[in-house]
């Protein structure tokens, strides 16, 4: 059962590890999207990296009222805990026809933590459309390290997501996955918000874990998405594995047994027969 705090769940969770990201659609109200295009248009100030985010925003701002609604709030307690801090925030517009988009990148690629994760919230105030060049994401794509645009040359992946999506929506992804901003090709402004956010709590069992041994945390961990290779795929899984075990402190979970095998280590004794 859910919480009043409006925390995740555990299959939610699990999605998140597999996929890299978690979209709440619509959760904003249409009053507080106005007040954010408005003041996305002004600009922000700047946020110094470390400062706690209940010391960041002044409470007659659209980011503080965005990051109280309850939806919002449980979904970033239940990735990064209690009082994390502010790494940066930034203002992303694309111009009408703004005629060509990012390359294909990874974020923070000197960060390599295997336990623990930033996430980046992502606010997109108004209704994006397809042809307002939504950002693309590589689902599945967060946990296998890259420098930066190293894949900038590839143009498509095969189940890639380019998001379109109601006003209000918010979208908080791993600090890895694979991204870029696409080209705006219609007559209006496209705004996003984006918000890193750091852990100061270790990341385990934030969320409601009443579900956490549901056979459907296991499908989730277990997902192979269109873009990953025959072999090299169960090394994703690997690697959700071991960020599963590290944020439920279950040190025995799995997926097939695919950790199990590589890290088994022998301890009985053999028995010599005496000739």
């Amino acid at each position: 059962m859910r919480t009043s705090k409006h925390l995740l769940t555990s299959v939610e969770v699990a999605r998140f590890v597999a996929q890299g990201y978690l979209r709440l659609d619509g959760v904003v109200p249409p009053e507080l999207n106005e007040r954010a295009v408005a003041a996305l248009d002004e600009g922000l100030p700047h946020v110094s990296y470390g400062t706690p985010l209940s010391a960041a925003f002044g409470q007659d701002t659209f980011v503080h009222a965005l990051l109280a609604l309850p939806v919002v709030a449980g979904a970033v307690e239940s990735l990064v805990g209690p009082e994390p801090t502010v790494d940066h925030h930034a203002v992303h517009i694309r111009e009408p026809h703004e005629g060509h988009a990012q390359d294909l990148h990874g974020d923070a690629i000197i960060d390599v933590r295997p336990d623990a994760f930033d996430i980046q919230l992502m606010y997109y105030p108004h209704e994006v459309t397809a042809a307002m060049g939504g950002t693309l994401s590589v689902p599945g794509s967060h946990l296998r390290r890259i420098n930066e645009t190293d894949i900038g040359r590839v143009q498509n992946l095969r189940g890639q997501t380019r998001l379109t999506c109601p006003a209000g929506t918010v979208v908080l992804v791993h600090h890895g996955i694979w991204h870029s901003g696409r080209r705006n090709d219609t007559e209006r402004r496209r705004h996003m918000y984006k918000l890193r956010l750091n852990p100061t709590v270790p990341q385990v069992r934030l969320w409601d874990t009443a579900d956490l041994h549901d056979p459907a945390v296991t499908a989730e961990l277990a997902t192979v998405f269109p873009w990953y290779e025959q072999a090299t795929a169960r090394l994703e899984i690997y690697n959700r594995v071991l960020l599963w075990r590290a944020l439920t402190g279950d040190d025995l979970f799995d997926v097939d047994h695919w950790v199990t095998r590589v890290t088994n280590r022998p301890t009985r004794p053999t028995r010599r027969s005496h000739v």
